[in-house]
């Protein structure tokens, strides 16, 4: 069985992944980022990780995941602000050192094609990841293949607006769907309730030890959790029609440490989507699932080359 390697950067960790043909991974290591010490250094420590995955073995793919603005074709992180690259031809580098086919891609490009291909997604020729983090990830398959815009500059789903003049976005814009829906968004509207609320039950919980589960766990006993609750559910639900409205495809996977609420999660999503989706029950149905895949970039990555 031919084997390949993935490699998803992040900006702590960069994770490698040797994979065969069934996105099984056979050996999974990670190096620190350290992008502070410059781009060579960087991809001296990705070149470690590839011998060292690939030793005793024919590889025959490297694919790599990175966050930013890929330009898929010429090889190269156009930018990318979570590692502060610019104009890094990061392929053209690789292949100095390796003979077999690299590519490369978005970081939640390569996470949904690895959910597309291995995944909650398997059974869908037609999908759109959603990674719900720090902002807003999203990645489109249309015919089982990544769909990444003009130039790979696309499926930047997190900066549609959803809210004219609404909160500053890490993009420079306003009201856009990361800054509503986010798991940020939601600490910072949990924050805010606890602040302005004198008798809410989450003032139990130090600010600074709120994350994205504190509302979901006071939500069924206390009124103003509930409240920053159901606000963030609408806003991710209005982003996700709008996504179900323009693509339609068949699935829309929720990635990222919200979706392990499950069910609480996605059934008000659903009930939403169902009210207010283009032709409502006319039209095509859109599944919503969370993704199952817990290196889905490394497996995403690899699959580049298969």
């Amino acid at each position: 069985m031919k084997k390949f390697i993935g490699i998803d950067f992040g900006g702590t960790f960069i994770k490698g992944g040797l994979v065969d043909e069934t996105g099984e991974i056979l050996a999974l290591e990670s190096v620190p980022t350290l992008a502070e010490e410059g781009v060579f250094a960087v991809i001296e420590r990705i070149k470690k990780l590839i011998d060292k995955l690939s030793e005793g073995y024919n590889v025959q793919g490297i694919g790599l995941g990175i966050p930013g603005l890929i330009d898929c074709e010429k090889g190269e992180v156009v930018v990318s602000g979570n590692i502060g690259w610019e104009r890094v031809k990061i392929v053209g580098e690789l292949k100095k050192q390796y003979s077999c086919p690299i590519k490369i891609t978005n970081d939640a490009n390569a996470a949904a094609l690895g959910e597309s291909r291995f995944g909650s997604g398997k059974r869908y020729s037609s999908s759109v990841f959603i990674t719900i983090g720090t902002g807003i990830g999203s990645g489109i398959i249309i015919d089982n293949k990544i769909f990444s815009g003009n130039n790979g500059a696309g499926a930047e789903i997190g900066h549609m607006i959803i809210r004219k003049n609404g909160e500053k976005c890490t993009c420079g814009n306003r009201g856009c769907f990361e800054s509503y829906a986010s798991a940020n968004a939601l600490i910072r509207e949990t924050k805010k309730a606890i602040e302005k609320t004198s008798d809410t039950l989450m003032k139990s919980v130090p600010l600074s030890e709120v994350d994205g589960k504190t509302a979901f766990i006071f939500a069924d006993k206390d009124a103003a959790a509930k409240k920053v609750l159901d606000e963030y559910l609408t806003n991710l639900s209005i982003g996700i029609t709008n996504v179900a409205n323009i693509f339609r495809p068949e699935a829309i996977i929720l990635g990222g440490g919200i979706s392990k609420e499950g069910d609480r999660l996605i059934n008000p999503i659903k009930e939403y989507l169902k009210a207010h989706v283009y032709a409502k029950a006319l039209g095509p149905k859109v599944e919503i699932v969370c993704s199952t895949l817990k290196n889905a970039g490394v497996c995403g990555a690899a699959a580049l080359n298969m």
